[in-house]
Formats: C-alpha cells, sequence, structure tokens
C-alpha cells in the first residue's frame, strides 16, 4: 500500500510541477504567442479521465488552442488544461 501512496505522491507532484511551468510560461507569452506543444506537454489521447481538449476554457472548435501552437485533437490533453464551466 506504501507503493501505491508513494506512487500517486509523485504523480500529483509531476503533474503540480508542470502546471506550475506552464503558468510561468503563459504568463511570459505575448498575447499572439502560441506555446509549443512539447513546453505545455500535449499528448493527442487524454491521460487523465474525464479531461480532455474539447473540454477546455482554450478550445477553439474544430481542433485548434487558444494557447497551444499546432493542431489539436479533440480528445487530446495538456498540463495546462482548465475544464470549462458547466
Amino acid at each position: 500500500m506504501s507503493n501505491k501512496i508513494e506512487t500517486s505522491r509523485r504523480v500529483i507532484l509531476q503533474t503540480g510541477l508542470g502546471v506550475i511551468a506552464a503558468a510561468a510560461a503563459v504568463s511570459r507569452a505575448k498575447a499572439d504567442d502560441k506555446l509549443a506543444q512539447e513546453l505545455v506537454q500535449y499528448v493527442p489521447k487524454s491521460v487523465t479521465e474525464g479531461a480532455a481538449c474539447n473540454k477546455c476554457v482554450n478550445w477553439i472548435e474544430p481542433n485548434a488552442c487558444k494557447i497551444v501552437a499546432g493542431t489539436i485533437n479533440p480528445a487530446g490533453w495538456c498540463v495546462a488544461y482548465a475544464p470549462k464551466d458547466g
């Protein structure tokens, strides 16, 4: 059981550090610049249940993002994910 707890803590710390890095990068970016997919750890398929790009406040139909450059998969995910209200 302690291994499961250690794994959970590791995942939480890694995710938290990723969010902090993404927030810092976003704050430094110009309003018209977009972040590289690698910088926000974008993956084309969500690794977090219930969280996907098309459920994020930054999603732009049909396959784009307000803050991440390039083509974005609606089922993707990155550390800048922020769920839409409602």
